[in-house]
């Protein structure tokens, strides 16, 4: 059977966002693909149904049924922006609802199915108009300079599509959920004055019912930063609720998802009278509610239990937490990594992707799907754990053809976050991976100190101490492998991105027996990334703390001589390419051998989302530049 190759992209399907229809009896989801001809991202909405086969149903995603099941809303572009559209499982064509001059987001069902809840942009754009900023909250990544703009929430009438807006004001309104009686949405936002400089979040509600904006009620008081928040059960009563094992009592609830440290575990709390009760799940682990290259999904009830997605040794299981007494239970365990969930009628769906397929879906626990490369045999990573210099274990997947004998060239690849952890998981972002283990190379993944999956004291080891803290946590790792006559010393290469591109840039001060340095969407001068990112005072004064100097790679370039590949997003401002301008300058002023690759309109997570060309060129010029610089001849 054949091995993977790069025009595979085109072929890889992505399912995610599974919605259960209310009576448990299908399945929802969007299906991503890359089409090669439009070079655009193609999502799809389709329809799984024990014992058929899936079916499409219309171009669009994020699916949403109705109470009665009778209507599916999605998302679909209209003149280039996100609307509503209400689908008739009967029968007969998509219905427009929203009509949203800067588009809509995900639609979300009142309780009696007669209006949709949703968030979106608000405010005049004019592209030519000055940038006025009075605080660092001007630009976000992805969007760019927000120009004014703010994320409001709106309900639209499902019968005569009347939309009115009931949030305004200078903050940014979250996601909203409703309460069970359908009188007001709750969200999560900072109001504070200063939430440029100090992380402060909580959640409100606000009344949906009234013809105009509402005065949002603030739900939760300082010590949490909350991230989340979702109205579950039957009536509201959640304010009422007299406490339990789940901290709610009964059905309804507020669930909240929060945060007690910047720098910390996201846990999950019920809202009572008296403030927020943190759920104890007995768990040392990160909650997952999901986002992009973080795979998790939105706390749920089944029946009176939770469920919600927690990272383990860098895999996002599912849990099941009882309402009464008894220990938690993974419902996905195993080398699986959910990416999506949601339950109805007694009943569980998710989305989990596996050693041999980047996603399929399941319900209680059978497999709806089948989204795997039938034609193509996969490497699959092996655990293996390794003891840095001070003792500490950390855990890391060896990806290799294991037929091969004898040492071979390996390539280290640093995952971002730095709170983030590689998987075992197929991934169809990292195509170059199996590639090279075609080619006879070893890829080595490693979860250093600051993964996300093995325990809060670990999760948190780095701050204040980017590099210092763990880089020994790599390069003991490579001394494993070169000691078991895996990786040839002569044949080593570093890549990473985001943080995974800082560490490369770090490592190449560090040592020079790296042959290749690949820096994605790097980081190399923390002072510079202060000012520039639109996160960066919060990096600043959360992650790094102390002396940005002693963390940056930029003030120890002079030690580089590794021949180095930037691949940088022009429109990142996560980690701007004035990042990487930096480092490419110092290296070629110095006679390093350097490359800068700069990705038009490309944003810090267009490896996973952005064009599909990009995507297809930043994995082949990986390849292209280790065959160079690590086993082949320079040219």
């Amino acid at each position: 059977m054949p091995r993977l190759v790069l025009d595979d992209l085109y072929r890889i399907a992505v399912p995610s966002d599974p919605r259960l229809r209310p009576d448990g009896g299908a399945v929802a989801y969007t299906l991503s693909t890359a089409d090669r001809d439009s070079d655009e991202n193609r999502a799809e909405v389709w329809l799984a149904v024990p014992g058929a086969e899936p079916r499409r149903l219309a171009a669009g995603s994020t699916p949403r049924w109705s109470p009665d099941g009778r209507l599916l809303a999605f998302l679909r572009p209209v003149g280039g922006c996100a609307q509503i559209h209400l689908l008739p499982m009967e029968g007969g064509e998509p219905r427009l609802l929203t009509s949203a001059p800067l588009g809509a987001g995900a639609p979300v069902w009142s309780p009696d199915g007669a209006r949709i809840a949703y968030g979106g942009p608000h405010g005049e754009l004019d592209p030519n108009a000055p940038v006025v900023a009075d605080t660092l909250e001007y630009k976000a990544d992805g969007t760019g300079l927000l120009r004014g703009l703010t994320t409001h929430l709106f309900v639209a009438d499902v019968a005569t599509g009347e939309t009115v807006q009931v949030t305004e004001g200078g903050f940014h309104a979250g996601e909203p959920s409703w309460s069970p009686d359908g009188r007001r949405l709750a969200f999560v936002a900072s109001m504070a004055p200063d939430r440029d400089l100090v992380v402060e979040s909580a959640v409100y509600a606000v009344d949906a019912t009234g013809p105009a904006p509402g005065k949002p009620e603030r739900l939760t008081e300082p010590g949490v930063i909350c991230v989340g928040a979702w109205w579950h059960g039957d009536g509201d009563r959640s304010l009422e609720s007299d406490g339990g094992r789940n901290g709610g009592g009964g059905r309804d609830r507020l669930m909240v998802a929060g945060l007690r440290e910047v720098i910390g575990h996201t846990r999950l709390y019920a809202l009572r009278p008296g403030g927020l009760d943190e759920v104890v799940t007995g768990l040392d682990r990160n909650v997952m509610i999901g986002a992009p290259g973080y795979p998790g999904a939105v706390p749920a009830l089944l029946g009176d239990d939770l469920l919600f997605c927690a990272r383990d040794q860098g895999r996002t299981h599912l849990y099941r937490l009882p309402a009464g007494e008894g220990p938690v239970e993974k419902i996905v365990d195993g080398d699986f990594t959910v990416s999506g969930m949601s339950a109805a009628a007694g009943r569980v769906a998710w989305i989990a992707s596996s050693p041999t397929s980047a996603g399929d879906v399941y319900l209680d626990g059978e497999p709806l799907t089948q989204y795997t490369l039938p034609d193509v045999d996969l490497f699959t990573p092996r655990p293996r754990t390794f003891a840095a210099p001070d003792g500490t274990t950390v855990e890391g997947f060896v990806l290799r053809d294991e037929t091969r004998t004898g040492p071979g060239p390996l390539l280290l690849d640093v995952h971002g976050g730095p709170h983030n952890a590689w998987s075992p998981a197929f991934d169809g972002a990292h195509l170059y991976h199996q590639r090279l283990a075609a080619d006879g190379w070893t890829v080595l993944l490693v979860n250093p100190r600051a993964s996300d999956g093995y325990g809060e004291d670990f999760y948190t080891a780095t701050v204040g101490a980017w590099g210092l803290a763990d880089e020994q946590d790599f390069l003991a790792a490579v001394d494993d492998l070169v000691a078991d006559g895996v990786a040839d010393p002569d044949r080593l290469a570093v890549a990473g991105y985001s943080y995974g591109g800082y560490m490369a840039c770090w490592l190449s001060t560090r040592t020079d027996r790296f042959k290749a340095a690949i820096p994605g969407g790097c980081v190399s001068d923390l002072a510079s990334m202060a000012g520039t990112s639109d996160l960066g005072s919060l990096i600043k004064a959360y992650e790094c703390r102390g002396d940005l100097q002693a963390q940056s790679p930029i003030a120890q370039v002079a030690r580089v001589t590794t021949p180095t590949l930037l691949l940088h997003g022009d429109a990142d401002d996560r980690c701007p390419v004035g990042q990487a301008e930096q480092w490419f300058a110092a290296l070629r002023e110095r006679g390093v051998p350097v490359r800068l690759v700069r990705y038009p309109n490309a944003a810090h997570l267009f490896l996973l989302n952005g064009r599909p060309s990009h995507r297809y060129d930043l994995n082949e010029r990986i390849i292209t530049w280790l065959e160079q610089w690590v086993t082949g001849s320079p040219s």
